[in-house]
């Protein structure tokens, strides 16, 4: 957290949304401000790349039910649709016009919903590696994988149900026989605890954002709307689940997807055991997010 980052809520009747400021509102230098969000990581997730946009307002915040944003409407889902509306509140609060947008897999697919729902929200998206299965040549084998690693969580817990997670999204190319005849991944492989606390409400492991990976973008309502649409790729994830997404998403789309450094979480520091380059990926993002900008 820098001095110049501030905290507010934004109250609604289904949640009290919990969101980060750092720098003014409205934005200095005429630019927008540049909101980041993931799915189902919260606001800590983009604190190594904000360090890097000091130069520019940046918004974060805790997705609905996640973190620090504490649900009132009973529901333990989390919906591409519910979320958009969420952020479309939070973008109309910061009263400050339409917003550049950086957004993270799960969040790379509420942030298409957003664009398709309301396109004059966001002025450039940069939908890094949305995780969808309607986009992939083999998207019923994704489906099937998604609710295997959902079974071993149900059936054995957390470490159970992360370490076929983790087998799922590293798996290169297409999920064939191959990948189905292996064993189930001791969660001992991965660091993982092979205990069981008895929870199953993950919003990763659980069936509750299955919403999230089967939502099936309108190709027609994203291209036309004003929305500049980059979708990003990690250079280290090619043939993994969601650079395979990006790239089928970026077919759609009509469009190359454009590359990042590191992997699927490359912009990330080091606090959660799996840092990219986030002063490379800072770079790379401005390059994207201001194409005809000078350098500094």
């Amino acid at each position: 957290m820098t001095e110049a980052q501030q905290t507010y809520t934004l109250a609604t009747p289904g949640v009290d949304l919990v969101y980060d400021v750092r720098g003014p509102l409205p934005p200095s230098g005429g630019r927008p401000a540049l909101l980041m969000i993931g799915q189902p990581m919260t606001a800590e997730g983009f604190e190594a790349l904000a360090e890097h946009f000091t130069d520019r307002t940046v918004v974060t915040y805790d997705p609905r039910g996640l973190g620090r944003s504490v649900r009132k409407d009973g529901r333990s889902d989390h919906t591409p649709r519910q979320q958009a509306a969420d952020l479309h509140l939070l973008i109309e609060a910061l009263d400050a016009g339409p917003v550049d947008l950086f957004a993270s897999s799960g969040g790379a697919v509420t942030a298409l919903e957003l664009v398709a729902t309301h396109p004059g929200d966001v002025v450039t998206l940069v939908a890094h590696e949305p995780p969808i299965n309607a986009v992939l040549p083999d998207a019923v084998a994704a489906d099937r994988a998604r609710a295997a690693f959902n079974e071993a969580y149900e059936a054995k817990g957390f470490g159970a149900g992360m370490a076929a997670f983790i087998a799922m999204t590293s798996w290169q190319g297409e999920f064939t026989d191959a990948y189905f005849a292996q064993p189930t991944p001791d969660p001992a492989m991965f660091g993982m605890p092979s205990g069981d606390d008895g929870s199953r409400d993950d919003p990763l492991l659980s069936k509750n954002s299955w919403a999230v990976t089967d939502y099936r973008p309108d190709a027609g309502v994203l291209t036309s709307a004003p929305t500049r649409i980059v979708i990003g790729v990690g250079e280290e994830s090619t043939g993994t689940y969601t650079a395979r997404s990006a790239v089928g998403l970026a077919a759609l789309l009509g469009r190359e997807p454009v590359v990042f450094p590191s992997h699927h979480g490359g912009f990330l520091g080091g606090q959660f055991g799996y840092a990219g380059k986030p002063e490379e990926f800072a770079v790379r993002l401005r390059e994207v997010l201001d194409p005809d900008r000078d350098p500094e």
